[in-house]
């Protein structure tokens, strides 16, 4: 399981989750994408799938088909979404997950709130994602600090909005996976894909 993080809001944590999740469709992984963010949902708009029944009604007992919903935009992915689920059925939601042998990309909300925090401790792994703004990398290195205080690993960094011209390691203090441009369409960019796929096979490597 692999959880999409980063502490401001808008670093492109969904789109990040959304093309990670078509990038693994594409090595026929079939990914599960979870929408983590209970407050503002808005995976499903992205990838283009139902908002609803989501992680709430999977909490309350039903199956993970019933749930998970074919994304018009992400040929091969199903989304999860929030639905009308809050902390305690997103807790529920990642335990039961983490049985499946399909990979599970989970979209958390901006910030250190307890969401992040309980997708953080279920997670394999994460991803910190942030532009290139001094404010949102400072925001970011407080996201790595608090997975590694709960004892989970940094994979890596995806850089968003980014001419590639600032490298955040020495910040972060973990590799930078991918500088991402800022284009219109980022799920149809041919460029874009190719640094996604980047760190698909970095997840792939690590066996996440």
């Amino acid at each position: 399981m692999l959880a999409i993080a980063g502490g401001k809001g808008g670093s492109g944590k969904t789109t990040t989750t959304a093309c990670l999740a078509r990038g693994l469709a594409g090595e026929g992984r079939a990914p599960i994408a979870v929408d983590g963010d209970c407050d503002m949902p808005d995976l499903h708009l992205v990838a283009g799938a139902c908002p609803r029944p989501g992680i709430g009604a999977y909490e309350g007992g039903a199956s993970l088909d019933e749930v998970t919903h074919s994304a018009v935009e992400l040929p091969g992915v199903e989304v999860l979404p929030a639905g009308r689920g809050g902390v305690g059925a997103l807790e529920a939601t990642m335990e039961q997950l983490a049985a499946t042998p399909r990979p599970v990309v989970v979209d958390t909300p901006a910030g250190a709130s307890p969401v992040v925090a309980t997708a953080l401790r279920a997670a394999d792994a994460v991803v910190v994602v942030s532009t290139a703004t001094p404010e949102s990398l400072e925001d970011a290195a407080k996201t790595a600090a608090m997975a590694r205080t709960l004892g989970t690993r940094v994979l890596g960094a995806v850089v968003t909005r980014s001419a590639g011209r600032i490298e955040p390691e020495p910040l972060l203090g973990c590799q930078t996976l991918a500088h991402v441009p800022d284009v219109t369409a980022p799920l149809t960019d041919e460029t874009v894909a190719a640094r996604y796929d980047r760190v698909v096979d970095e997840v792939a490597e690590r066996n996440i």
